[in-house]
């Protein structure tokens, strides 16, 4: 009895004594270090991108897809993605404007259903996949954040955040029918105009 009582103090001491070692191997960023990304994470001032790809599909557009962090105290705006120096990325905003805005002490997700997008509509076909690119983000505070990112098709786990989850352009509607419908009633204009010339030949 007296054993058991002191080897059941002696193991709650040793999960004492090895919980702050725990704590302080998490990290002020814990929550940034729950996920070990799969690809190179760059910080430059009060921004981190983390988790960047070019995602490709055949036959159609490339986007880029990444997690952007601000730890500054006021929003900054993504300006700009390049490509290799000469392709650019089409941005466009959550609410389907041009405008994306990574909030301070907040983050960004681009790509993927709801969220932001950067699209490469042009330029495409020389972004092969397994290749790595160099890719720049330019921030409106803290300016171009360069870093190498990997070429991967939008398959499998990445589908979700590729080309494909951007919305399609609606195709203009053709009104040339809704013209033709009064030229077929036009003959029945007609008809009443004939009836005062029957009149006038009865007077005479």
């Amino acid at each position: 009895m007296v054993r058991s009582f002191r080897r059941g103090a002696l193991a709650a001491v040793l999960a004492l004594s090895l919980a702050p070692l725990a704590a302080c191997a998490a990290g002020n960023s814990a929550e940034t270090l729950e996920i070990s990304p799969d690809s190179p994470s760059v910080t430059v001032g009060d921004i981190q991108v983390q988790n960047a790809f070019v995602l490709t599909q055949p036959n159609g557009p490339a986007s880029v897809s990444a997690r952007l962090f601000n730890n500054g105290a006021t929003d900054q705006t993504l300006q700009s993605v390049q490509l290799a120096g000469s392709m650019n990325a089409s941005l466009s905003g959550a609410d389907g404007g041009q405008t994306v805005t990574v909030p301070a002490q907040g983050s960004v997700l681009l790509g993927g259903k709801g969220n932001p997008a950067a699209t490469i509509s042009s330029g495409s076909e020389a972004l092969r996949d397994g290749d790595v690119q160099k890719a720049v983000f330019v921030f409106s505070s803290t300016g171009p954040v360069a870093l190498l990112i990997n070429v991967t098709p939008a398959t499998g786990y990445f589908e979700p955040y590729g080309p494909t989850s951007v919305p399609p352009t609606a195709a203009p509607t053709a009104p040339a029918t809704v013209p033709a419908t009064p030229s077929a009633t036009a003959p029945t204009d007609t008809a009443p105009a004939t009836a005062p010339a029957t009149a006038t030949a009865a007077s005479q």
